[in-house]
């Protein structure tokens, strides 16, 4: 919630300049940058409300912090680029779209030139996030020959791998769906206090557009890529809810086992005056269906895939 900015009183003639390290709220996510990075791009949004002498009729939220209310996962390419005015994304973006309409809301004509030439004419959107997804969904000899070296677990793995994408017993067709999510908790000085854990913003949804459709039907927001054909995969769908175990209540009454999970977790900040630090993780669960052939290998396999995951549990 956005608040008018009453968090200090000054005198009659008195003006808030604004502090070398600014705090921004970004959509619910914090951001912490020097001034001199928010107006390095004078003519921009953010240049312009943060090159004005006071810090007077700026929305804050309940904390204090300025608030924007804009996507605040995409915003962090927009710091990036107003630190050095360079564009750099990782590796088959599927955001493209979304991020050019950000630029154009902050004002950023010269990355909206740089993110425009890749927006396809078929994809106004241009974030598809599964143009490299191939046709045939079998993992080729030489995959099941690396997961053959790993020992048995990953044998296990590779005879779920090569019976993806068939029919399973009952009828219905086996594969893998991988759910994802992004969260944040702080951790106060020396770990001695509780976490504080802020709630899950997005569950996404990967895998083959049939089986995410059978098996979340109605609670599948579509709306990032809405006319992927039924054999192809996507990486674009979300959940209109937040509550992982719900999710996994749908994958195990549709016949869907966990098979392997990972997480990845980074410092985001830390606060000088409280040592609370915030960190940021990334986690997926991965979910397999098979036929009765593949169920009796991984049964007997010793434990889940060993593709250099590390266990998580929410």
């Amino acid at each position: 919630m956005a608040l008018p900015d009453n968090s200090s009183v000054a005198m009659p003639g008195e003006e808030l300049s604004f502090p070398d390290i600014v705090e921004l709220n970004v959509g619910g996510q914090v951001y912490i940058t020097r001034y001199s990075t928010l107006t390095s791009v004078p003519d921009s949004l953010l240049g312009e409300m943060f090159g004005r002498k006071s810090s007077k009729g700026l929305a804050r939220d309940t904390k204090g912090r300025f608030f924007v209310d804009r996507d605040g996962f995409l915003f962090r390419y927009i710091l990036d680029y107003m630190r050095d005015q360079m564009l750099v994304l990782p590796d088959h973006f599927p955001e493209r779209g979304r991020l050019q309409r950000e630029a154009e809301f902050f004002q950023l004509p010269e990355l909206v030139k740089l993110l425009a030439p890749k927006i396809s004419k078929q994809n106004s959107l241009g974030d598809d996030g599964c143009q490299s997804d191939p046709e045939d969904s079998s993992p080729n000899a030489d995959t099941l020959r690396n997961f053959s070296t790993l020992g048995g677990t990953a044998a296990a793995c590779a005879g779920l791998a090569s019976g993806a994408g068939g029919v399973g017993g009952e009828g219905r067709r086996s594969g893998f769906i991988t759910i994802g999510y992004r969260g944040s908790y702080t951790l106060g000085r020396d770990s001695q206090t509780d976490a504080k854990f802020r709630r899950v913003a997005r569950i996404m949804v990967c895998g083959k557009t049939s089986l995410a459709k059978e098996v979340f039907g109605d609670t599948l927001n579509e709306s990032r890529d809405p006319d992927r054909p039924p054999e192809r995969y996507t990486s674009r769908y979300y959940l209109k809810f937040t509550f992982l175990e719900q999710a996994f209540d749908r994958l195990a009454d549709a016949g869907f086992h966990m098979v392997a999970c990972n997480s990845t977790g980074t410092c985001a900040f830390a606060h000088e005056q409280t040592d609370d630090k915030i960190w940021t993780s990334y986690t997926e669960y991965v979910f397999y269906r098979g036929d009765g052939a593949t169920r009796e290998v991984q049964s007997s396999s010793p434990g889940p895939c060993p593709a250099g995951t590390m266990q998580h549990h929410s």
